[in-house]
């Protein structure tokens, strides 16, 4: 295993040993989503043996996916006060136990708890610190090291969704279960890959840190400078529990605000509440397309040839963005191609009620596929960009905890919506319009900020220039 050296380096390699990293997420990747993603092809099993309906059976999946989102962020708080390595290969240990636990299940409440919890517990603490420790060792390649790194979910799918459909012919769903707990446990042996890297922005003396040095033992309670760019000018008063404060105090009575000042942005916010939308419209697909097709008609190893189809244009969608986002005449642009391929990705769901045959089905897999990992791979960095790389593997654990809600009650409406109406039209047409909602309210980002920064500006000159606020005062008297 390679030494972790204590010097810190004034920026990200771009290379070398994070190449390994790359390969690491992307094996984590593999292990993580597309293994999530490939239980749909559970389902009919898991009708058939436990005699339920698709609603209840649909939990499974929606628990998977909501419990690997919403502790997301105590993969980010184990990985602030440990390391990374440790944190992943826990997530391993606890995704492995839970898929082979699954293995002996007799009620889908035990699944519930086995595949939904346990299992989605291990996937928390492995997915979002293995991609926040990818950033750490790219700058100028980031897009295109995003890319590759989570072209394993494609490239996972497209191999295991046939496979997976084997192993429950050959072994039955139990045993299928058994053998991706040990694929699973391949984990463990990537997280031992990545290497903790030391940045100097990660430092004491770094912009967020500076703050401290502003508490002395007279005055315990300070604002933190408008001119700092990492917290984008937000005044926020913090106070030590006792008379005297000294440097050490406060970054120990104060770690959570270190690690999460970036959520007082009001651009972040609004970044967050349109993954909610996202969230929720990009989870039906990949949950229904394989009933869908089998409900219209397509023979099982066809529909499930649809999800192989689905992640190997998925693999075409991350690198090719990745490596394009990365030109220098692009870089810029980069939210407005998230907010491109979130909008077609939708748009592309609101064709399904004509996709009625496996030669029409095709098409969409591959369109929605390629704009899925096109907006897939621009996540981390999009998030890098409006919350600052210093703060990523926080914010990649907010990112994804936000995603929580919408995976568990998203598959569940949907079965909600099939068994009601009888059919999938309203399922993935309420899916397409909430990508595309998400969508228009990135848009709104940059008025917002265009708002924030004029204010803060005619704000700079008043506080700085005592003069020129006498002069405009007395100028608009005058007037």
């Amino acid at each position: 295993m390679a030494r972790h050296s204590k010097a810190p380096l004034r920026e990200a390699p771009d290379g070398g040993w994070g190449w390994m990293v790359v390969i690491s997420c992307f094996l984590v990747n593999v292990c993580t989503r597309a293994v999530s993603r490939c239980l749909s092809i559970f389902f009919v099993e898991f009708q058939n043996y436990f005699a339920q309906d698709y609603a209840m059976t649909a939990w499974i999946h929606s628990t998977v996916d909501c419990t690997t989102m919403v502790f997301a962020p105590i993969g980010s708080i184990i990985t602030n006060r440990y390391s990374t390595r440790v944190t992943v290969i826990l997530g391993g240990l606890l995704a492995t136990s839970g898929l082979i636990l699954s293995s002996f299940a007799t009620c889908l409440e035990y699944l519930y708890l086995s595949l939904g919890v346990l299992t989605g517990c291990g996937y928390a603490l492995s997915y979002s610190p293995a991609i926040a420790i990818v950033g750490k060792y790219f700058s100028k390649k980031k897009a295109i090291a995003y890319g590759l790194a989570m072209s394993g979910s494609g490239i996972g799918t497209f191999v295991l969704a046939p496979v997976v459909q084997l192993l429950i012919e050959e072994y039955s769903w139990r045993g299928a279960l058994l053998i991706l707990g040990g694929l699973v446990a391949n984990i463990c042996a990537c997280g031992a890959l990545l290497r903790p890297l030391s940045l100097e922005e990660d430092l004491p003396n770094s912009s967020i840190n500076s703050i401290v040095s502003r508490c002395t033992s007279d005055e315990c309670s300070y604002k933190v400078p408008r001119e700092d760019p990492r917290l984008l000018r937000h005044s926020v008063d913090l106070n030590c529990p006792g008379k005297d404060c000294d440097r050490k105090q406060l970054c120990n009575c104060c770690p959570s605000y270190k690690e999460y000042a970036f959520l007082l942005t009001p651009d972040f916010l609004v970044f967050a509440v349109s993954l909610l939308f996202m969230a929720y419209g990009c989870s039906t697909p990949f949950v229904h397309l394989v009933p869908y097709a089998v409900s219209a008609g397509v023979n099982q190893k066809q529909a499930a040839f649809l999800m192989s189809i689905l992640g190997i244009v998925d693999i075409v969608g991350n690198i090719s963005f990745g490596w394009l986002m990365d030109r220098g005449c692009l870089k810029k642009y980069r939210k407005y191609c998230y907010i491109l391929t979130t909008g077609l990705d939708g748009l592309s769901s609101l064709f399904i009620p004509i996709l009625t045959s496996f030669p029409l089905l095709v098409p969409y897999a591959i369109l929605y596929g390629y704009f899925d990992g096109a907006y897939v791979s621009l996540i981390p960095v999009v998030t890098s960009d409006i919350a600052g790389n210093a703060f990523l593997s926080s914010a990649l654990g907010i990112v994804y905890f936000i995603h929580g809600i919408p995976y568990l009650i998203g598959p569940p409406i949907a079965g909600w919506l099939v068994d009601a109406t009888g059919n999938y039209t309203a399922a993935f047409l309420v899916s397409g319009l909430s990508m595309i909602f998400s969508s228009m309210m990135v848009i709104s980002i940059d008025w917002i900020k265009k708002c924030r920064n004029s204010v803060d500006i005619q704000t700079t000159i008043v506080e700085s220039d005592p003069t020129t606020t006498t002069f405009l005062t007395a100028s608009d008297n005058q007037i």
